[in-house]
């Protein structure tokens, strides 16, 4: 991998972990930051977006529906089909439906509060 850009969004979400054997099985709500990694070996040689690996804008037309539709001002539980969407679960969530769409992802981050993240990337 030779270049990375990585685009940030942010959502407001509510969810509940079932199964944990602390507070976080009770329904409570984040401000979520997510980061989305695309990566390649080389850059655009012509065109209008000559010297990118990608374009920001077209990370976010592919990332932005799924955040608004799935993941802002909705319950994880029901709208991921995740039972317990932990954030590890949820990073592994988002960066199939990202890689669905064809973007070259390479890994998405998933940032649960201001302390505490975590990194989703296939192996």
């Amino acid at each position: 991998m030779a270049y990375a850009v990585r685009k940030r969004f942010t959502f407001e979400a509510a969810h509940r972990l079932p199964h944990h054997d602390g507070k976080c099985a009770r329904l409570h709500g984040h401000s979520w930051v997510v980061w989305v990694e695309v990566a390649g070996m080389s850059v655009e040689a012509s065109g209008p977006k000559v010297g990118m690996l990608i374009d920001f804008g077209d990370i976010a037309q592919i990332v932005r529906p799924i955040v608004d539709d799935y993941l802002d001002h909705h319950y994880l539980n029901e709208t991921t089909g995740l039972e317990s969407p932990t954030s590890e679960l949820l990073a592994e969530w988002l960066f199939e439906k990202v890689a669905a769409s064809g973007l070259p992802i390479a890994a998405v981050t998933i940032q649960e509060t201001c302390t505490s993240e975590c990194i989703y990337r296939r192996s």
